[in-house]
């Protein structure tokens, strides 16, 4: 006989219907991070948002109903509208946050690009403002750190600006050999703009001493190849120029942008296996976290941290009202520009600098001993002394201007006599007398970050910036796999960067939210549990 047990399989009756059919209420989760989502969206004010829509026509979809769609789509790594449109029809949890509204693609679409683009900052602010009030942001110390994101842009469509100057140059240079040209073969027929006292290359200008050398050269045996230069010239230079102005226009400051997103800048890209880094068009993006909530975030078409913190910390102050009574960023922020910033709005700058991390360490101060930063400086006298104990005067200071534009003020020191100098060679390899360039000011921030950085405050604030903004960073591109925008455009970037940083908030709520509801249910159950062994203690026993 077989000892096979029978096997008993539970009811299965997929078209069976149900006297009393469920909610939607019923099938999701008391802590599921969607009511979070629902109810913090609920307490935020969208008025701006409701004045967008003008009425009259059919009805619309709330906006608060597709903002919810949107954020909780964010926080389940769903970015396309057409996924999006999907969800509200197929999952529980979008089903129920959209109250059974089936928006389409084009709907979503609409108002995520064209109506929330100008609102999602208010939103994501307001959110930070609610978790402020929670006691779950405090701005004590603010964490703050850069990463560049791709751009939706072909990585083929660049335009540089030193190609654009260089293409210039050699306009002018071409123009100026036919204009020389034109004035052996035909000097008293040439009349029109000189090339060499063009200070700027104008199409108009060009145009006009193309035409006025054309017509020189009419009738004349002219140089088959200055002929051919002179064709090409007049066909193809003043389109040129003009294409190059656009251009210009387009760049700003820029080193560069991508003709199919003009707002991307091309950056130093960290996502190949090998870490050597490609050039693509992208974003800088910046996040300010504490706690690994995002308190603030924004974008940057310069692919340098240098020169983002001011900007990014005075948006934060506009919109928080307040700065943090900390920053914490590494050595990308530690500039003279930034220290005085900082200095001037109260803020402590627990800010490192350039070989911060290489001071400290002994086995570098002992390879370079006659570093500028080691020389003995005499206040009172304002001069240095070198390594052989001989003075170094002060013999001048200059302005230096940055990139940024910000002014420094430099001073410089040479040595008396470095001639027979036993440590010549070591202590510096120029010719003549060592000349060392100080900046006074640069060197008195540096000495205050180097205490508050090594102070017990800062060690700690140290061991916690990679946990803190780094790990979101981490998040945002491996958990979440958002690697490269999805639209095109500052505007339209920025949204999806707000719509991000606020499904990542919520989620991190949902998820304090759900610990403490587990906290207590452990509490209650233990408190019940601690309550039944007294009472059984106290019964009599026979």
């Amino acid at each position: 006989m077989s000892s096979r047990r029978k096997v008993v399989f539970k009811e299965y009756a997929p078209n069976q219907g149900m006297l009393l059919p469920p909610s939607l209420d019923e099938l999701i989760g008391k802590t599921h991070a969607v009511r979070v989502v629902n109810a913090v969206i609920d307490q935020i004010d969208i008025g701006p948002l409701v004045d967008t829509f003008k009425g009259g026509g059919t009805s619309s979809y709330h906006p608060a109903m597709l903002l919810k769609v949107l954020v909780y789509a964010y926080l389940n790594n769903v970015y396309s509208s057409r996924r999006i449109e999907a969800a509200v029809k197929e999952n529980i949890h979008f089903m129920w946050l959209a109250g059974m509204k089936r928006p389409d693609h084009n709907t979503i679409n609409r108002f995520r690009g064209q109506r929330l683009k100008k609102h999602i900052k208010e939103v994501f602010t307001q959110v930070v403002l609610l978790l402020m009030e929670a006691g779950h942001v405090d701005l004590k110390a603010v964490y703050t750190d850069g990463t560049k994101l791709e751009a939706n842009a072909n990585k083929y469509t660049f335009v540089w600006a030193k190609s654009i100057a260089t293409n210039k140059a050699k306009m002018k240079a071409q123009l100026e050999e036919l204009w020389n040209y034109t004035q052996q073969v035909a000097a008293d027929e040439l009349k029109g703009d000189d090339p060499g006292e063009m200070q700027e290359i104008d199409p108009e200008k060009v145009e006009r001493t193309i035409e006025a050398i054309n017509t020189a050269l009419q009738g004349k045996e002219v140089d088959k190849k200055m002929k051919q230069k002179l064709n090409y010239a007049k066909k193809n230079w003043p389109s040129n120029l003009r294409k190059y102005k656009m251009q210009e226009s387009i760049l700003g400051e820029r080193g560069s942008y991508s003709k199919t997103d003009p707002d991307a800048t091309f950056m130093r890209m960290k996502d190949d296996h090998m870490g050597n880094g490609q050039l693509k068009a992208g974003y800088n993006l910046q996040w300010s976290t504490q706690d690994q909530f995002i308190v603030h975030y924004s974008l940057h078409q310069n692919a340098t941290d240098t020169k983002t913190l001011i900007p990014h910390y005075k948006e934060l102050q506009g919109q928080l009202g307040k700065l943090p009574e900390a920053a914490v960023a590494d050595a990308g922020y530690g500039s003279e520009q930034n220290y005085e910033y900082l200095e001037g709005e109260s803020v402590q700058a627990f800010v490192k600098y350039n070989y911060f991390h290489r001071e400290q360490q002994k086995s570098h101060r002992e390879k370079h001993p006659f570093v500028q930063d080691r020389l003995h400086y005499n206040a009172a006298r304002n001069e240095y002394t070198c390594p052989m104990g001989q003075a170094m005067r002060h013999i001048g200071d200059q302005q230096v201007q940055t990139k940024a534009g910000y002014v420094q003020h430099v001073s410089r020191y040479q040595a008396i006599n470095c001639a027979g100098c036993p440590l010549n060679g070591a202590c510096h390899k120029a010719k003549g007398n060592r000349i060392i360039e100080v900046n006074h000011r640069l060197g008195q921030f540096k000495a205050k970050a180097r205490e508050l950085l090594t102070s017990e405050e800062g060690l700690k604030h140290r061991s916690a910036r990679p946990v803190e903004v780094e790990s979101a960073f981490g998040n945002l591109k491996q958990n979440k796999g958002f690697t490269r925008f999805m639209l095109r455009g500052l505007e339209k970037v920025a949204l999806e960067t707000g719509l991000l940083a606020t499904a990542i908030n919520l989620k991190k709520l949902a998820r304090i939210i759900e610990k403490q509801v587990e906290e207590d249910l452990k509490r209650a159950l233990c408190a019940i549990v601690r309550s039944s062994q007294a009472a059984w203690t106290s019964l009599p026993h026979f």
